[in-house]
């Protein structure tokens, strides 16, 4: 079963993914940096509206995704405050200097987050080596990568993604996502085969999620 996650950056969108049939929420602040960590306040009206699954950013600033000490004992606060507020699950990723995976810091933010899955996000796409990267994300425990192949978007990364979902061999879920719309998710589909998909659905320049687009990505994904 196909199944597709909403990247949601204000509760209007959160709620319009759960209405028009999307199996999971990701929620975050901040758009025009790719996402940050939500408020408090936006997790827990989330929660109370939302009966299908609710990941949540954990992002300190927009930018590279190589953190200083403060920054890291940041994100750690964070899960551990977000963690009590009924969320089923995080998202993160930290990288070194050279572009490879910080595995150290990872794997100690997985087992915070425990027993809570988490996703390593589109750091994934700045990496130096995908093949070692991916390896090194599977040995920190992330559960999904959520990834457009280490291209711009999910079409000029199709090929790498199909690798990727082939490398992974069912040891984690390789997430298409990154300009993933209705238009492209058939052939995207047909080439990587994954399990989850990941779209903002937003197609109008704002920040609300299109209804219409979430249900046109279901449609193509329920062949």
């Amino acid at each position: 079963m196909k199944k597709i996650e909403i990247a949601c950056f204000n509760l209007e969108s959160a709620l319009i993914a759960q209405k028009t049939g999307a199996d999971r929420v990701e929620l975050c602040a901040d758009m025009s940096v790719g996402g940050t960590t939500p408020t408090k306040e936006i997790i827990q009206q989330a929660r109370e509206h939302l009966t299908i699954d609710l990941y949540v950013m954990i992002r300190p600033r927009g930018g590279n995704f190589v953190y200083s000490d403060s920054e890291f004992e940041q994100m750690k606060s964070e899960i551990e405050a977000i963690k009590k507020l009924g969320v089923n699950g995080f998202v993160f990723g930290i990288l070194k200097e050279d572009d490879t995976i910080n595995i150290e810091q990872n794997k100690a933010l997985v087992d915070l987050a425990k027993p809570f899955p988490c996703t390593f996000h589109r750091a994934f796409d700045a990496v130096s080596n995908y093949e070692k990267a991916l390896e090194d994300v599977i040995s920190c425990g992330f559960s999904t990568i959520l990834t457009s192949g280490t291209f711009p978007n999910v079409m000029e990364g199709k090929e790498v993604l199909k690798q990727l979902v082939i490398q992974a061999n069912n040891r984690i879920k390789i997430m298409p996502g990154g300009g993933l719309r209705s238009t492209n998710i058939s052939e995207i589909d047909e080439m990587v085969n994954a399990n989850w998909y990941h779209s903002s659905a937003i197609t109008d320049g704002s920040e609300i999620a299109n209804p219409e687009e979430i249900q046109n990505i279901l449609k193509k994904l329920i062949k």
